[in-house]
């Protein structure tokens, strides 16, 4: 992650400013305010501002006027309840604004969750900094031959440096054009291309930064879908860190997320019937399951 003196200076700045309130906070949530953590090469995230915590879930829960008079094991049993049950509108009375810089390719692939509000930096307006996504060589891989949105092996010696080396190329002299295309020059009547022009010739893996605020209920979402071990590699590591932010931020909501959504495994009715077959002592095949062939590969590989 890089970032210039400027921006150091504004984050411990405003990590500095201390203001009483009368709303409620959140205090491992006031300790991760404005910190920058880095993701990628070049890429951050941090959170702007929140609103609510475990007790805002509850008392909108139970439409209580105040913090309300429940002990903490309460609060913890009725959150777990709302989880398990899938109710919805107690966790998007929490809401929380991160500060995102991350390459376009796997900002086109975050924008997919539409519950957001999003602000992107504009390269109508600015120029894009000359910073690209390059992975590390233990992330560079061949296409799955059973997963046709997936990795397969991993690409080693020679046949690595040698994408590398064109990912890097490219993306440099792609910034070379943008630049030249961008700068004026009197002496030749060169103008200058507009920049809402120019930035079409960028790669998908420059980098770009966003405001993204979003309901707890519907970051839960994300998470369920974006820190999994299936999801891309490089848009799972921020929301990663994000889980990271939300466990400090609201604990007993993110246990419940962790026992009922992250860590359970939602199966079919067909599925439902099979393993009760299995439990009664009968074995089912992928013939007398009355499942596809892709729905025995994922039922096995979670069952066995």
């Amino acid at each position: 992650m890089s970032l210039t003196p400027d921006q150091l200076a504004e984050i411990a700045a405003q990590r500095a400013s201390r203001q009483t309130t009368l709303r409620a906070t959140s205090a491992g949530m006031e300790a991760r305010l404005y910190q920058a953590h880095p993701v990628l090469d070049h890429g951050l995230i941090r959170v702007i501002d929140y609103m609510g915590d475990d007790a805002a879930i509850c008392q909108a829960a139970r439409v209580s006027y105040g913090r309300g008079t429940k002990a903490v094991s309460d609060d913890r049993g009725l959150i777990r309840y709302l989880m398990r049950h899938w109710h919805s509108t107690p966790f998007e009375m929490c809401e929380v604004k991160f500060h995102v810089k991350l390459p376009i390719f796997v900002a086109r692939q975050w924008i997919r969750h539409r519950t957001a509000n999003v602000n992107e930096y504009s390269a109508r307006y600015s120029v894009m900094d000359r910073e690209f996504y390059i992975p590390a060589p233990e992330h560079l891989a061949a296409q799955s031959t059973v997963n046709n949105q997936g990795r397969g092996q991993v690409l080693e010696g020679a046949e690595a440096a040698r994408v590398l080396d064109l990912l890097r190329e490219d993306a440099m002299r792609a910034y070379d054009h943008y630049e030249d295309m961008l700068t004026p020059d009197a002496d030749t009547g060169k103008l200058g291309m507009a920049r809402e022009l120019a930035r079409m010739n960028l790669p998908a893996n420059v980098y770009t930064q966003w405001y993204w605020k979003i309901d707890l209920h519907n970051l839960f979402h994300f998470l369920r879908l974006r820190a999994d071990v299936h999801a891309q590699y490089e848009i799972r590591v921020y929301a990663q860190i994000m889980g990271d932010i939300v466990k400090d931020w609201v604990p007993q909501a993110y246990e419940a997320f962790e026992d009922y959504r992250l860590g359970a495994v939602s199966v079919s009715a067909t599925a439902k019937e099979v393993l009760k077959r299995r439990l009664a002592g009968e074995v089912v095949t992928a013939e007398t399951s009355g499942m596809s062939k892709g729905e025995w590969r994922e039922f096995v590989e979670e069952w066995g």
